[in-house]
């Protein structure tokens, strides 16, 4: 059986612990903040002990290292294992907020150069800057507007997709809340008609039947559809060719609730024939959560 491994990197304060309990309680064996330096030799040691599934995280805290790791998941790529790159990321106003919430100083706060403190936010920028390499490489999760619990879904959704196959994440949200982090292509579907201003339609989502009849009745809502399957089907080829792993199609309204839910589920239905996909409601996910 081939040897799998999630690699998780991203900012500190992102939610890379719960992505890693999530993949635990999925029966990976796991390791944080593993140096890079041995990442190669580590992996062929936990394949001979530990099985055939692998998550490890590995962080700033590793700065100096951290060029490394693109040319060590290439290798480990050419020699048949399967890996899984994922980014965790969020807004700079969002990991100050939870800094400041935990009251946990910033892995990066003491400049071991000059030996000073860096002002929070200055560190964060100075993360990302280190960071990008590995960010540009990966399937970013955008965490500032999902709780653990929906991080833990999320994160288990992605691994029982095929090596090697392109997978599709469509990810409805409501603008009001700020657009996902982690879009490849974002949407914009507020033109469209609104069952919110239909009372009976209000409570509802645009996975009711109501809301489905109401809006496919609708000749703009069709147009966007057909508009949005034309786009995707022309791309995703060369996407897959150009071994992309993930891409996450975002489609936003007013409230993430009626228009943009209704077109995510459409979506997903289409392509389901030709690739592996996933549905998130980030509006709604976090209201169930």
């Amino acid at each position: 059986m081939s040897l799998e491994i999630v690699l998780i990197t991203g900012m500190a304060g992102s939610g890379k612990s719960v992505a890693l309990h999530a993949l635990e309680d999925a029966g990976y064996y796991c390791v944080d903040n593993l140096p890079p330096e041995l990442l190669a030799a580590f992996v062929a040691l936990e394949h001979q002990h530990h099985g055939n599934r692998v998550a490890i995280a590995i962080d700033v805290r590793s700065a100096t290292a951290l060029p490394l790791v693109p040319q060590q998941l290439r290798r480990l790529r050419a020699d048949g294992v399967i890996v899984h790159s994922l980014f965790l990321d969020a807004t700079t106003d969002t990991l100050i907020r939870r800094f400041s919430e935990t009251r946990r100083r910033h892995p990066l706060s003491r400049d071991d150069w000059h030996g000073e403190q860096r002002a929070l936010i200055e560190t964060i920028e100075l993360e990302r800057e280190l960071l990008a390499d590995l960010r540009e490489q990966s399937h970013v999760i955008d965490t500032s507007a999902i709780r653990s619990a929906q991080l833990q879904g999320y994160v288990k959704s992605l691994m029982p997709t095929l090596p090697g196959q392109l997978t599709l994440v469509f990810e409805s949200f409501a603008f009001k809340r700020g657009i996902p982090m982690d879009a490849d292509y974002v949407f914009d579907v507020r033109m469209l008609p609104n069952p919110h201003y239909e009372a009976e339609l209000r409570p509802l989502t645009g996975k009711d039947l109501a809301v489905v009849r109401y809006l496919e009745h609708k000749a703009d809502v069709g147009l966007m559809r057909e508009h949005i399957i034309h786009f995707l089907s022309h791309w995703l080829e060369p996407l897959a060719q150009n071994h992309r792993s993930y891409v996450t199609v975002a489609i936003g309204c007013t409230g993430g609730q009626h228009r943009s839910v209704y077109l995510v589920e459409k979506l997903a239905e289409y392509f389901a024939d030709r690739w592996s996909t996933l549905r998130r409601h980030r509006e709604l996910d976090g209201a169930a959560s």
